[in-house]
């Protein structure tokens, strides 16, 4: 009975307690609100909400949410009537309002100032910690102007910025008191460019050289993104003090973090939790201690040609991609490959040993071309002697002649001309071959800049990762969960990949170079590069995944290895120019065995002419005839080696060894052949496991991430293992996005080896590929 009564008191004193609890309504006035704003007024009233928890009964309600904008007469409209109504707690947000209430010699309800303006034109004594003022308590952000000024100059060395800010705000502020001596100090010029609308900023940009967004925290995302564009159109480097979602939306950089908006929410609902539990608003701490951190859009500060200096990395966080947004040229493996063979240098040197090889033909078949020689002469003989010739050498003579010479047959001539054919066939294979390779190195130059770039993304999101880690340390010193080695560590940490970010930057910086060489663009071109997956764009096409189904079959992997390597063999450029030089030298041992004994025969004619006779005996004696000036003579040669020192046997023989070598270098060729598609085949299917095995891995290492980070906030698990964590989920990533590129690499290393790149020929060649496959295995079968 006695335990009865001990519950029914219990129950009624709990009863009881619920009944007293205290409820609060709180009032908010705004100088702005827009569809952007609704979602951080829900956000605070939730925070609160939770934060005063069961302490009392906080309520907010639409009527109590007031709007000024930017209209001195209505903000004071808008306190009266908070004061005079069922408002509890007044929450006074914006420039307008703090005019209002700052202008109150007293509070007769709890009012809270906050984001009204920064340190630097705050009308408040910096010096006191708490308002000491009955009713009344503030909040006073810690990011300035002066300190976004010196940032911006840091990274553009700008001569005159622009500050941009409400036309309203400009006429309630006295803002050159405030930034003249800023902009003094930084031995810089300014103007205030105030505005309503957009167009207001955007037709006033003619004479600076940067731009600081000091005010626009009621800007709408397609506002901003409309001024972003005219910045960077004017190649104006931007800095606003509003938070990092205006950076993604293409401002160029703020000294803004991610949380600091949650920081403000967590001071508004401590200071109202502390409230009603009884502590006086004149004794709350003033002052928020906002974390200030870099953030830069990149491809914005590259639109703008702001380099990002490596001295600033530590301390900056970027947003953006490592998509290359000055590229002069975007290509894709197609075009990529296209502009190889098109331009690359290497290969032009090699077209033109072919045509060499073809002015080699040429000459060889030279040998059965008629040779017409012209020869003309003077001649002066001894009078004595010329006396007594009876006027067959006169003193002075002038002659000519006409020498044709045509060879009719020879089998040296024959042999050479076949030599150099074949030669010639095998120097174009050399080149097919240099073809194939060139393609596959420009490839493999495509797949290997795809990871790099990825690489330097993943190592950019490792770092912001490191970043959160060391603020989860500093929380846990701060709480006594962990000691200073722990942030000691991870700042070690974040210098380390930081230079590794660094490095994956340059890496991607050299692969672009590489690229450039490749296709014989001036090397400081910039350029970029399409993303590739397997089952869209130009691989959709081509079911690579059928590959993956032929290989991943125990059954038909073996049958189609040597289909593969026969279609490889048979294809093989190396193989074709061995067997071009085989005919070359068995030509040349046929020419130094029984072709020897060809005759070699050729036709002779020449013409003769006597311009001209004079001097002592240049007549005939009486009773002697006279030669005529012109005569002719016609001749046939025919010829036999018999025996020439015993070279032609030497060239036999060694023409026979030159035989056995390339006989040699054919089957090594063939054994390359066939190891080089079997371990291409091998890799593959190392591959096809690694791209399904390192998505669960990726997976995998996340969640243990996060796990792993919320024990290391609550002091479960030491530094050690959130590193590990870490590092097991960096390496994740990095397997997991390059699984798909190395595959890649390695279905096109074994095309190089069969000679035969599915990506450049038709749909209905691919298809016969993959009928003779299914020849092949019914012929095995």
């Amino acid at each position: 009975m006695k335990n009865l009564f001990s519950i029914a008191l219990f129950l009624c004193a709990t009863f009881t307690f619920a009944q007293v609890k205290k409820s609060y309504d709180v009032g908010v006035l705004l100088d702005n609100r827009t569809k952007d704003i609704d979602p951080l007024i829900i956000q605070i009233e939730n925070q609160i909400k939770a934060v005063v928890g069961e302490d009392a009964v906080i309520n907010f309600s639409e009527q109590n949410i007031l709007v000024n904008n930017y209209d001195l007469q209505r903000a004071q409209q808008n306190y009266t009537t908070l004061l005079q109504n069922e408002t509890d707690i007044i929450l006074a947000f914006g420039v307008m309002n703090s005019v209002i209430i700052n202008k109150q010699t007293s509070y007769v309800k709890p009012t809270i100032l906050f984001g009204a303006v920064n340190q630097d034109i705050a009308n408040v004594d910096l010096s006191k910690k708490t308002s000491g003022i009955n009713n009344f308590t503030y909040l006073i952000e810690s990011d300035s102007y002066k300190e976004d000024l010196e940032k911006l100059k840091q990274l553009t060395n700008f001569k005159k910025v622009g500050i941009i800010i409400e036309q309203q705000l400009v006429d309630v502020l006295q803002l050159h008191k405030t930034f003249t001596p800023m902009t003094k100090a930084l031995e810089v010029d300014y103007k205030i460019i105030p505005f309503s609308s957009v167009s207001d900023i955007t037709s006033n940009l003619t004479d600076i050289d940067a731009a600081y967004i000091a005010g626009g925290f009621f800007l709408k995302d397609e506002e901003v993104k409309q001024l972003a564009k005219a910045f960077i159109t004017k190649k104006i480097p931007s800095f606003t003090i509003n938070g990092i979602d205006q950076v993604k939306a293409g401002i160029m950089a703020t000294n803004q973090t991610e949380d600091n908006f949650d920081q403000f929410m967590r001071r508004i609902s401590l200071i109202i939790e502390a409230y009603v539990n009884g502590t006086p608003l004149s004794e709350q701490s003033v002052f928020i201690e906002y974390n200030s951190r870099l953030t830069i859009n990149y491809n914005t500060s590259e639109l703008v040609s702001v380099p990002i200096k490596y001295s600033l990395i530590n301390d900056t966080d970027f947003v953006g991609d490592f998509k290359n947004a000055i590229s002069e040229k975007q290509y894709n493996l197609l075009t990529v490959i296209e502009g190889v063979l098109d331009k690359n240098l290497s290969l032009q040197s090699l077209q033109k040993d072919i045509d060499l090889t073809g002015q080699d033909v040429k000459t060889a078949k030279s040998n059965y071309l008629p040779s017409l020689t012209a020869a003309a002469s003077g001649t002066y003989v001894d009078p004595n002697l010329a006396e007594v010739s009876n006027g067959q050498s006169p003193e002075f003579s002038t002659a000519g002649n006409l020498t044709l010479q045509q060879t009719v047959f020879s089998e040296s001539a024959n042999a050479n001309i076949d030599i150099q054919k074949n030669l010639q066939k095998a120097q174009q294979e050399n080149y097919n071959a240099e073809e194939l390779n060139t393609i596959f190195n420009a490839s493999n130059a495509y797949f290997s800049t795809l990871i790099l770039k990825a690489n330097a993304q993943i190592q950019l999101r490792n770092l912001g990762l490191t970043k959160r880690n060391l603020q989860l340390a500093e929380q846990n010193f701060d709480a006594g969960q962990s000691g200073k080695s722990d942030m000691l560590r991870f700042r070690s940490e974040m210098a380390q990949n930081t230079q590794s970010m660094v490095e994956a930057v340059n890496q991607l910086e050299q692969a672009f170079v590489l690229l450039n060489q490749l296709l014989n663009n001036p090397i400081a071109t910039e350029i970029d590069i399409e993303d590739v997956e397997m089952d869209k764009g130009i691989f959709k096409n081509y079911n690579y995944d059928q590959i993956t189904e032929l290989l991943d079959d125990p059954k038909l992997r073996e049958p189609f290895i040597e289909f593969l390597i026969e279609e490889a063999k048979k294809n093989a450029p190396e193989l074709k120019a061995l067997g071009y030089n085989l005919e070359a030298t068995e030509r040349n041992i046929k020419l130094n065995g029984s072709g020897r004994f060809l005759p070699t025969v050729a036709l002779q004619g020449q013409y003769n002419r006597t311009f001209s006779r004079s001097g002592v005996g240049s007549t005939f004696p009486t009773g002697f005839p006279a030669v005529p000036d012109g005569n002719y003579n016609v001749g046939l040669n025919i010829s036999i080696p018999i025996f020439n020192q015993n070279k032609t046997n030497i060239n036999q023989q060694i023409a026979i060894i030159q035989k056995d070598q390339l006989e040699i270098n054919r089957d090594n060729t063939a054994l390359s052949i066939s190891a080089n598609v079997r371990n291409s085949v091998l890799n593959l299917v190392n591959q096809i496991s690694n791209i399904e095995l390192s998505k669960v891995s990726e997976a995998t290492a996340q969640e243990s991430l996060e796990l792993t980070q919320t024990s290391y906030a609550n002091g479960a698990v030491n530094v050690v293992q959130l590193l590990d964590a870490q590092n097991n989920y960096l390496n994740a990533q990095l397997s997991r996005t390059n699984a798909v590129y190395n595959y890649l690499i390695n279905a096109l290393e074994l095309e190089r080896y069969l000679g035969y790149y599915f990506l450049l020929n038709s749909e209905s060649e691919n298809v016969a590929f993959k009928q003779r496959f299914l020849e092949f295995l019914n012929n095995k079968n």
